[in-house]
């Protein structure tokens, strides 16, 4: 059993992944790009570092935290919404040049459904990406340099939008009006399910196998959002019914969740 793991991006999803793997004796290295965090992190139990992927460098002790790690979880969102110019491939190549160098075997890489693009229908695994957005062409781009790279096993999984505690999409969405797309489907994920998925891949060595991370139920977006806000009191938010064009597409995780003895958690 691999003993020690490497969760690089303990954030709301990546501190989680974490602390299971140390619920079943794994040691835990993490990172994390802000040093308040580091003692936060030290009191569950992970051995933390602060770690930043630029483009032209790793700043921090990378060599120090890939030490002895021989599984990766990569766990760095794009966040082009909030610097539309920077280049994540870029960053990953960067981080790639470091791993070649490194003791890891194995890699997970967490990705997104938005590698999809518009494609319309049921989408699986087997479903060629076609991704329309800045993020969702450079996700694909980086799944398949770190795909192709050779000195490493990876495994890549595309999580639709993810959801848990004081995570829910409906807290911004509430009282918004002229709401685009109400009749496009959700494709969403529990934080528990998304834990599942890393952990059992890890576990069970699912290597060089990619999976979709998506709940198999599908309500429209209006039918789900408005039970979502009745549900916790919260004003409904109001959909345009004369969107020209629904992408109705429903996205399941044909490979992995529906074969495996799990209870999914509610949506």
């Amino acid at each position: 059993m691999t003993k020690t793991i490497g969760v690089l991006g303990c954030g709301w999803l990546g501190t989680p992944v974490a602390k299971s793997f140390l619920g079943e004796g794994y040691r835990v290295k993490g990172s994390t790009t802000s040093p308040t965090k580091l003692a936060s992190l030290a009191a569950i139990g992970i051995d933390p570092y602060v770690i930043t992927l630029e483009e032209d460098a790793v700043v921090g002790n990378i060599t120090g935290f890939l030490e002895d790690v021989t599984v990766l979880i990569i766990n760095i969102p794009p966040q082009l919404r909030k610097t539309p110019h920077s280049n994540f491939v870029k960053r990953i190549a960067t981080l790639n040049s470091v791993l070649i160098e490194s003791e890891v075997k194995y890699v997970v890489f967490i990705s997104s459904t938005s590698v999809y693009g518009n494609v319309e229908g049921t989408i699986t695994e087997e479903t060629v990406p076609q991704p329309t957005t800045n993020a969702g062409k450079q996700l694909l781009e980086a799944e398949q340099l770190l795909i192709k790279t050779g000195s490493y096993t990876t495994t890549v999984i595309r999580f639709g939008g993810l959801i848990g505690p004081e995570r829910h999409p409906i807290t911004f969405l509430s009282g918004k009006k002229g709401l685009k797309n109400g009749e496009e489907l959700i494709n969403l994920i529990h934080l528990n399910d998304c834990i599942f998925m890393i952990t059992t891949i890890v576990k069970e060595g699912l290597w060089t196998e990619c999976y979709n991370g998506v709940h198999p139920s599908h309500p429209t977006k209006w039918a789900y959002y408005t039970k979502e806000a009745q549900k916790r009191g919260l004003p409904p938010p109001q959909y345009d019914k004369k969107t020209p064009k629904v992408y109705k597409k429903r996205i399941i995780s044909k490979i992995f969740l529906t074969k495996k003895e799990y209870s999914l958690t509610p949506i």
